[in-house]
């Protein structure tokens, strides 16, 4: 058995050995891209580790609940991640739109409230302020529903096609009472208060966990990284994992464990459910 990485802080320490004491009474949170799946080029290419769904049927039924929290549709996140009658699932939940839709495995049903009219508004003027921008070439913007988002990652320079629309897409995004979220070559316009934070700890609470752990290599997974530190003061033990990469660095300077992107999660799922054993 390959033994589990050590935490390099002292709360990481504590966050492990209390779900290994009690995981029955622990939560691990997942974010998607970049973490269960690969970062690609095309967002709607992006599948689950290959590893990823045995890793989290063998962890599943030994924890009060696996969730995925992405910014995906939830369907979406279940489709690409082959979620979907899973032996062994039962205990997975996808929070997608950063919670405003869940997935149950129990069920295979989406719950979800209506959308925010500003996301329609905004993405009939995004070629306009793409083209006004100088930055059409090479973006792709990708629909998500409950939210829009303009990727940069095949633009000539990805990273100043970057920098060049977020000033206009913030304005755009304030003009219809939406913010932007920045991520790897990412600009996404979505309602405000819809956050991985929010939705994680909204889900402890529900299932009265006492430790949660947590990974997710993105800006977009800083407001869960905050919210697991909220968690630690209010009794909660916790255990912050970084998907490491070498386009986002903020993550792995606040985790308590770094392992090497969706292969090093896996690696980490499946050598948490066999120390379960």
């Amino acid at each position: 058995m390959d033994p589990l990485p050590t935490p390099q802080t002292q709360p990481g320490r504590d966050g492990l050995a209390a779900l290994l004491a009690k995981p029955t009474a622990a939560i691990v949170g997942l974010d998607f891209d970049g973490t269960l799946a690969p970062i690609v080029a095309d967002p709607e290419q992006a599948r689950a580790h290959p590893e990823a769904v045995p890793a989290l049927a063998a962890l599943a039924p030994k924890v009060a609940s696996v969730a995925v929290i992405t910014g995906r549709p939830a369907g979406v996140a279940v489709r690409y991640g082959g979620f979907a009658g899973v032996p062994g699932l039962e205990h997975l939940t996808v929070l997608g739109h950063y919670g405003a839709e869940r997935w149950d495995a129990a069920t295979g049903t989406i719950t979800a409230p209506a959308p925010h009219p500003g996301v329609a508004a905004a993405r009939a003027e995004l070629p306009g302020v793409l083209d006004r921008a100088g930055a059409w070439h090479g973006t792709w913007i990708e629909e998500k529903g409950r939210a829009v988002a303009v990727h940069t990652r095949r633009a000539d320079d990805p990273q100043a096609a970057f920098d060049a629309l977020r000033g206009p897409l913030t304005a755009l995004a304030t003009r219809h009472g939406l913010i932007v979220e920045p991520g790897r070559l990412v600009l996404e316009l979505r309602p405000p208060g819809m956050d991985k934070g929010v939705a994680l700890s909204e889900h402890v609470r529900k299932t009265g966990a006492e430790s949660v752990l947590y990974a997710g290599d993105d800006l977009g997974d800083l407001p869960a990284f905050d919210a697991v530190d909220e968690l630690r003061s209010d009794g909660v033990f916790g255990l912050l994992v970084c998907s490491g990469s070498t386009e986002v660095t903020e993550l792995a300077e606040r985790a308590d464990m770094v392992v090497d992107g969706p292969a090093g999660v896996v690696h980490l799922l499946r050598t948490l459910a066999a120390q379960l054993d």
